[in-house]
Parts: C-alpha cells; structure tokens; sequence
C-alpha cells in the first residue's frame, strides 16, 4: 500500500509516479537503516566479563638432569598435572634441561620459581634468592654406585689407575662428588691417577661402561634401577662394584618471592602423595616412597661434607 502522503493524486502532478517511487524507496532506506542501527547498538553493546577475575599464575618447576629431557618429562610431567589440577587458578610448567650446567644458570639466576635440585645445588641455591621447603625421602637410596662391565678385569680400587671414569658432571653429588671422594679414600687420587669424564647425564656415565668407552661409571641407584629396567642388557653386562655412604636426598626449593600460600599448598600436596593410590603411582615414577618436609637447616650435612670434598679431592 502507497503511502498517502505522497499519493500522485495529492501531489497535483508535480511529480511523476516514478519521481514518486524513488522518493518512496529512499524513505524506506533510511527508516531501514535506522532499525539496524538501532539492532547494532543492541548487538554490539558493552559486555561485562564473567570469568574469574584473577588471572592464571603459571609457575616453573626445574627439576635437576636426573635422567635426560624425554625421560624427565615422563618421570615428572604427572606431578606437574597434579599439583596444577589441585592449586585453583595456578598451573605449573616443568622445566627439564640438556645437563647440569644448563640447569645451573636457570637456578643460580632466579629464572625458575620452585626447583628439585640436588643436594649441593640445594645449599648453593640457598645464596641466590631460595629457600628450602621439603624434600626427597628415602636418605638410603641417595648414594653414589659405581658401575664396571662383569667381564673386566677390575678387581679393587688400584686397578682402576690410568683409565677412564664416566660421571655424570663435576657438580652431580651422589653421581660425581660422593663416588670420587669414596675413590680417593680408598686409595687412588682422583685427579691425577684417573681419566675423569664428565659425560652429561646419568644415562650416559651408565652406556659409557657399557659400551667399554670407559672402565668404570658413577651414577646413583634409581636412574640405574630405571635404565636397567628399560635394557635388560644392562644388567646382565653391568655390575655395581663399590657403592658409597648414604647422603641426604635431593631438596625442594622455591624462590623466597613466591606467595607463601602457594608455597605451603605445594607442600602439603607433595608431602601428601604416599597417602592415595594415585599420589603413590606418582611417586612410583620416581622411584620414591614419599616427599618429607625440609627447611635450610637440614642440609647441614650435606654443607659439611661439601667442605671435606673440597679440601680432600678437589676444589669446587
């Protein structure tokens, strides 16, 4: 139907019918227009958001080459799932790295929020911004091992003179420090009567021997455990000859900024996980029975022993 107003009949025939049409159709357009204007501003109007109002807090958990990267994050990757799964509003990233000196610059620097150092790098890490919270059960099982081929001819100490030993690197404690300072008790000077290799990771001190590149490794018991497993081989090439004195185990620790509130609920959880099947399966992973709580002052023994290595077999 023609809007009257502008019928041809009232416009007295000024316009043509067709002016008309066009009159009548830009009309349109603009009342047209104005609707979905009107819409846009309905589609388009403020939202407020609904989600939480605290940001995600991503933290770095470093863990210390126990094993090499593709292992770690094996090993490791269902504690970090854990403890983010149960921490609202927090998740935390494992941070594995190729060896030792890597892992060093990131602690020493501050670059990682909470870390699982070994127990020399726990004491070290002490003068760079973090504090010890827990750590590793099972003091029995931290020890250094070393390792020779069943076939060889080493029979004691004297005979492992002039040849070469695969270790881990110059800072792993129960893999390095601890099995040269049992070597250089028991009769032979380390630095000068040995061919000292630092080879990078405990699976790598382990397949030196095995492959006969050296005539003797040092690690510790669960990576061996571990490998061993995983190449039957190894254990049926491969004997543990000398093993030393137990140590404290490997620390936990968390750089002195991160809340407190965050630092106790990662306690709980960790020291918690030997209490359900699922923490146990965790634990399993790594060859542990439990987390225990742990402060600074608990790695008095390790800063003793620290200081007896240095003034026995070398500097440090």
């Amino acid at each position: 139907m023609i809007c009257p107003l502008f019928s041809p009949r009232k416009l007295r025939g000024k316009l043509q019918f067709r002016d008309f049409l066009i009159i009548s159709l830009l009309l349109f357009s603009l009342l047209f227009s104005s609707s979905c204007n009107l819409e846009d501003e309905k589609l388009y109007s403020p939202q407020f958001c609904q989600t939480s109002p605290t940001a995600q807090v991503e933290y770095s958990f470093a863990i210390h080459p126990l094993h090499n990267p593709q292992r770690l994050f094996a090993v490791f990757g269902p504690l970090m799932e854990y403890l983010s799964k149960h921490i609202p509003e927090v998740s935390f990233k494992l941070e594995a790295s190729r060896n030792y000196a890597a892992f060093d610059k990131k602690l020493y620097s501050g670059k990682v929020h909470f870390a699982l150092p070994n127990p020399f790098q726990t004491v070290k890490s002490l003068d760079k911004g973090y504090l010890v919270f827990a750590k590793m059960g099972d003091d029995h099982n931290f020890r250094g091992i070393i390792l020779i081929r069943k076939d060889s001819a080493i029979e004691k100490i004297a005979d492992l003179k002039g040849r070469a030993v695969s270790y881990p690197a110059p800072t792993a404690l129960a893999a390095t420090m601890m099995p040269q300072y049992y070597l250089q008790t028991h009769g032979v000077d380390v630095m000068t009567e040995l061919d000292n290799r630092y080879v990078g990771s405990q699976e790598s001190a382990i397949m030196n021997v095995f492959l006969g590149k050296t005539a003797a490794g040092a690690t510790w018991p669960p990576p061996w455990m571990a490998l061993a497993k995983e190449r039957p081989e190894l254990a049926q090439e491969l004997e543990i000859k000398w093993q030393t004195s137990p140590l404290l185990n490997n620390g936990l620790v968390v750089r002195s900024d991160v809340p407190k509130k965050i630092v106790n609920q990662v306690k709980d959880l960790l020291i918690g996980l030997d209490q359900h099947p699922s923490g146990r399966k965790i634990l399993a992973r790594m060859k542990l029975s439990a987390f225990v709580a742990a402060d600074n002052t608990t790695y008095q023994p390790v800063r003793d022993f620290i200081k007896e290595f240095a003034a026995t077999v070398r500097p440090l």
